[in-house]
């Protein structure tokens, strides 16, 4: 499920948002600059942030400049500061969407939507050694082979590439995938990973890397 931060110190607006939000994603809410920094800062792997301007503390001007040193994560702006200076300023910081106050609910959720189906991941991926192709969930190899993996190693190679550059602990693999109920042992995750390896070829040893005492990451570099 996609996460989304939500900034806003408004209680009735933040309460009416998130109750809509959770329907459909993972949704934090922070209402200060303080309490969403924290929130952000805990867990980096939000997919978007929509940022009120005005805070108790702060702006979301000057939030945002301080997420985007540390994180390329999509961002809106949701404010009642309409005026085409603040606007301006919302898109130069690369602002995705600047909507003003007030706002249809259902507009806001269209462009949330929107916006996460713009940056979703590619449906298929070319390798040096195969395709990957996360919609029939299969890895065809150069040769014409086609290989028909797990559907969960699947999704444990398409969490790795959508997270990516981030490293992924294992418990944060198991929670994405298997949900907070269930319980796999680290023991399942690094079997998937030992197959995805073997699956992708030259390409699975280049690009999921193990980080020792934390996890897997998948990585675009070239490895030293």
């Amino acid at each position: 499920m996609r996460k989304v931060l939500l900034v806003e110190d408004d209680l009735s607006l933040g309460e009416t948002l998130t109750e809509r939000l959770k329907k459909e994603y993972n949704v934090a809410w922070g209402k200060s600059f303080s309490e969403a920094w924290t929130l952000f800062s805990k867990s980096k792997d939000f997919d978007i942030i929509i940022l009120d301007v005005g805070l108790p503390d702060g702006n979301g001007f000057e939030l945002a400049e301080k997420i985007k040193q540390v994180s390329p994560v999509l961002f809106l702006f949701l404010t009642a500061q309409a005026d085409a200076e603040s606007r301006l300023r919302g898109f130069e910081l690369g602002a995705e969407e600047y909507i003003p106050k007030p706002f249809h609910l259902k507009e806001l959720l269209l462009r949330v939507k929107h916006v996460l189906e713009a940056h979703a991941p590619a449906r298929e991926m070319e390798l040096e050694s195969c395709t990957v192709n996360f919609t029939n969930m299969t890895v065809q190899k150069k040769s014409g082979q086609i290989e028909y993996p797990p559907v969960t190693d699947m999704k444990i190679l398409q969490l790795l590439i959508e997270k990516s550059p981030r490293v992924l602990s294992r418990d944060e693999i198991m929670n994405e995938i298997w949900g907070v109920d269930k319980n796999p042992s680290h023991r399942t995750i690094d079997n998937i990973i030992v197959r995805l390896r073997q699956l992708l070829g030259s390409d699975g040893d280049k690009h999921i890397r193990s980080v020792r005492g934390v996890g897997y990451q998948w990585s675009v570099e070239e490895p030293s």
